[in-house]
């Protein structure tokens, strides 16, 4: 398992968007943006249940990310791996941590949401 190099670690800490593709039921993808997170060993996407990326996910493990930078553009990273663990511990606290990050406040679109943690690892990186 490749570890996220300390030149791009960054990525991580500003307010840089991925755009995660996942595989529909019928084979096709499917990409979204999400914010990121990264705890050493995994890449942490949080969502809610129900929603398209997280039935993709339960389904089928094997995802790809692509993080640019929001400073330069032509500087990002892709990852291609696969869902380790899905997890609701901790998730509330830390989409309220990714929204501080991304928007300065507290998560706020509730409204009966389980949030959920999905950790991937990466299996290969391209650093660009």
């Amino acid at each position: 398992m490749p570890k996220i190099p300390d030149s791009f670690l960054d990525l991580f800490k500003k307010k840089s968007f991925a755009h995660l593709g996942t595989i529909m039921a019928d084979g096709s993808p499917q990409v979204t943006p999400v914010w990121i997170d990264y705890d050493g060993s995994f890449v942490l996407v949080n969502t809610a249940r129900g929603r398209t990326k997280d039935r993709n996910m339960e389904r089928d493990a094997r995802v790809a990310l692509e993080i640019s930078d929001p400073d330069n553009p032509y500087r990002y990273l892709q990852i291609r791996g696969r869902v380790e663990e899905v997890t609701t511990d901790g998730a509330e606290a830390h989409i309220n941590t990714l929204s501080h990050r991304y928007t300065g406040q507290d998560y706020s679109y509730r409204k009966g949401e389980v949030r959920v943690i999905y950790k991937i690892t990466p299996d290969k990186l391209d650093l660009h």
